[in-house]
């Protein structure tokens, strides 16, 4: 356990870290004019679908998606209608996956709220997260957006099949390390590479510093799951249930690793432990501790620290002309956030 602590008070020492509101406070006019275009964007005159759709929007996140259009988008020209048009495509579809994922996990709760699968059954969030990926995609034909709808467009297939192959490695417990990178990379980090990608799209960027971008995207992507795969194993709550994915039988990188320092006897045990569909909470703990004694975390947060620099690395050889400082700190703020 003290290695998760040591690590926590290295890296906080190496750098002062802002809240989100201080990192934000440079485009949090950009955001709240982007919460009046998204709710404007998504009015119906059905009454039921603006129901669920106004209690959706009470439902506010960390908006991490769009700040990262609209501060990539700073740094190489101005936010305006292009990138409120970006950013409220990519909110869409993250919202549309998220509804979908409650519902095939049979999820009660989202964000501290009663899933929408909960409160109105599973078809109506299948078919609000349908008007929600269809709307998304319409705005960018109404506004001639073709370049950032081939942007999404790539990004939805990637996520579908990441999530298509994590399905099916879950299923032969056959993970190992490339195959969890490629499912992470597919199913999470596309999008937010999508953001960076469409945010310097939007700016009217070189066709250069689009490609840059989305790689850096990439990058902060990949260390934004890594993050997500470590809280399973902290030891704090982090308001959402604890343990999910080890319930779920997911193996992510702290666990392949601890795999790969064990005895054969031990990864024999472990795993047959993770296969349970009814974990008691003596297995779960045991999971757990057996991760930490191997130091799985370790090597896990030295490899999402590894890839925020990487990407923060390809961002120094970019003209960059504003806001790189508030970037950066985004990007150390998503490696160290509690939940």
């Amino acid at each position: 356990m003290a290695e998760q602590a040591i690590l926590d008070s290295n890296f906080k020492n190496q750098y002062s870290l802002k809240s989100l509101s201080d990192i934000t406070s440079p485009i949090q006019n950009d955001l709240d004019v982007f919460r009046d275009f998204f709710e404007e964007q998504t009015d119906t005159d059905i009454f039921l679908l603006n129901k669920i759709i106004e209690y959706l929007l009470r439902q506010k996140g960390k908006e991490i998606r769009p700040t990262l259009v609209f501060m990539t988008a700073r740094m190489f020209g101005s936010v305006d209608r292009r990138s409120y048009i970006a950013a409220t495509m990519i909110e869409l579809l993250h919202t549309a996956t998220l509804i979908h994922d409650d519902v095939v996990d049979d999820a009660d709760k989202r964000r501290g709220f009663l899933s929408i699968n909960k409160l109105w059954k599973n078809k109506a969030g299948v078919l609000l997260g349908d008007f929600l990926l269809s709307k998304g995609l319409l705005i960018a034909l109404e506004n001639r957006e073709y370049d950032m709808l081939q942007i999404l467009s790539g990004a939805v297939k990637n996520m579908s099949e990441g999530e298509l192959r994590q399905l099916k490695t879950a299923k032969l417990f056959n993970m190992t390390e490339d195959r969890y990178f490629q499912i992470i990379t597919e199913k999470t980090a596309s999008l937010i590479s999508a953001c960076c990608e469409c945010g310097a799209t939007a700016a009217g960027a070189s066709p250069e510093v689009i490609r840059t971008m989305k790689d850096v995207g990439m990058k902060i992507g990949i260390a934004f799951q890594i993050k997500d795969d470590l809280f399973d194993y902290g030891l704090d709550d982090i308001g959402k249930p604890k343990r999910n994915d080890i319930q779920e039988r997911k193996v992510t990188l702290p666990l392949i690793k601890a795999f790969e320092k064990s005895s054969t006897m031990e990864t024999i045990r472990i795993k047959r432990l993770m296969r349970k569909r009814k974990k008691s909470s003596r297995d779960v703990n045991r999971i757990v501790e057996f991760v930490h004694e191997k130091n799985g975390l370790l090597y896990a947060k030295e490899s999402m620290e590894q890839y925020t620099n990487e990407a923060l690395e390809l961002l120094q050889t970019l003209p960059v002309s504003n806001g790189q400082d508030d970037f950066e700190s985004l990007a150390r703020f998503i490696i160290n956030r509690k939940k």
